[in-house]
């Protein structure tokens, strides 16, 4: 395993380049959200089906489930900044597109499915090549540092887009907020049309490999099965995204309409900020005070908590504890998810970053799909409070199974 240098506070921020792509990261991830606050309230209010809500989940990361490693070996090949910018071109069309339909006033759920999928291929051409550029800005060394830092990054426009959505939602309606929202994945587009960075600048060419279909995600599968540190990350990140993932989310006006606290639109706001700002507050913790060194160990037992914290929130019936918990949840899935991605990163061959990295993007985000089942789906025929619960019981197992098999494998101290 590469040694990473996490352990000097904001390590990762001394590289100028790696500053402007934070926040660049975090504006697009701020629309990303601003879009589903708004498109979720307006597909909730004209609709009113759980069961569409489940499918926004599933249409959203199927691509990543079916399209991660193909991704990935793109990566590898192309300019990772150009995939980049071909994802932040779909965004905006969504965007613009979803204000079209909601100024005609018709729209249709098999025209919200379209536009979801076609979100889901943004985000499958935006994240995998993120990571890969990622590697190419900081390098080995501040590589923990910069994973966390980008989490958090992402987290902090999941805090952002909630309030912002909502303002933008009340200010301007859900036709022009929408419409102004397609301006903020600008930056990011504008900045990687000469950002020094990518295979031009790398002082090291990395061997570039042809893509050769099913043969080629076969191939990383071995790499990564035979990687006891790829293995076992990769699979906690797909149990976390199988069982639970952000399906809750979908169903936040559902949470907030159940838990009955005063006005539902300041309700469900403040539910998805909640988990944003806890993500947030752990981000900044620990890369102040360089807590949390990435450890598989580690990883799993923030799984077990994060587990817990959703449980008690699906269970809870008041508003503040509610909140509470939320917060939890978010700053140890920021915790545990930053830490398995820094360590795939570290553990990765140089050759076929991209494609391991697809190969965890594929887990991490593309069995997200299902939980649009475990929590969506069957929340239509339980309850969304019954069905998180029972989601994050099955993954509360997994994860200590695989603590379990990791505290097998240590070797034994000796006598």
């Amino acid at each position: 395993m590469r040694v990473s240098g996490a352990s000097r506070s904001f390590a990762a921020l001394r590289h100028p380049g790696f500053r402007v792509f934070l926040a660049c990261s975090a504006l697009a991830m701020m629309a990303d959200n601003i879009e589903h606050v708004i498109s979720y309230y307006v597909i909730y209010q004209r609709f009113h089906s759980t069961a569409l809500q489940g499918f926004a989940v599933i249409s959203h990361w199927l691509p990543y489930l079916t399209l991660s490693v193909y991704s990935g070996a793109l990566a590898d090949r192309l300019d990772p900044r150009r995939m980049i910018q071909a994802g932040m071109a779909l965004f905006m069309l969504v965007s613009a597109c979803w204000g079209l339909l909601f100024l005609s006033g018709g729209a249709q759920m098999w025209q919200a499915g379209v536009l979801l999928v076609i979100h889901g291929l943004a985000g499958v051409l935006w994240l995998p090549a993120s990571q890969v550029l990622l590697y190419d800005i900081v390098g080995p060394v501040e590589l923990q540092s910069a994973v966390r830092l980008g989490a958090t990054a992402r987290y902090l426009g999941m805090l952002g887009g909630p309030g912002i959505g909502g303002l933008l939602l009340n200010a301007l309606g859900p036709v022009h907020g929408i419409f102004a929202n397609a301006l903020i994945y600008l930056p990011m587009a504008l900045w990687l049309v000469s950002a020094p960075y990518g295979p031009r600048f790398r002082q090291l060419a990395r061997p570039v490999r042809a893509i050769k279909g099913f043969s080629e995600v076969f191939a990383t599968l071995k790499v990564v099965r035979e990687n006891p540190v790829l293995l076992s990350m990769t699979l906690l990140a797909g149990g976390a995204s199988l069982f639970i993932g952000n399906a809750y989310q979908a169903q936040m006006p559902g949470f907030a309409a159940d838990l009955g606290h005063g006005n539902m639109d300041h309700a469900y706001s403040m539910l998805l900020a909640a988990d944003a700002l806890g993500a947030l507050t752990g981000g900044i913790v620990l890369e102040s005070r360089g807590f949390l060194s990435a450890r598989p160990a580690t990883a799993f037992r923030l799984a077990m908590i994060w587990c817990l914290a959703l449980g008690g929130f699906a269970l809870s019936r008041s508003y503040a504890l509610a909140l509470g918990l939320l917060v939890v949840a978010g700053f140890v899935e920021l915790s545990f998810s930053s830490m398995a991605q820094a360590l795939v990163q570290m553990n990765a061959p140089d050759a076929i970053r991209g494609r391991v990295i697809g190969v965890f993007a594929m887990s991490s985000l593309g069995m997200r799909m299902w939980s649009g089942v475990t929590v969506g789906l069957l929340g239509s025929l339980i309850g969304i409070h019954g069905s998180l619960a029972l989601a994050a019981g099955a993954f509360l197992m997994v994860a200590a199974l695989l603590s379990l098999w990791e505290r097998a494998r240590e070797p034994a101290p000796l006598a």
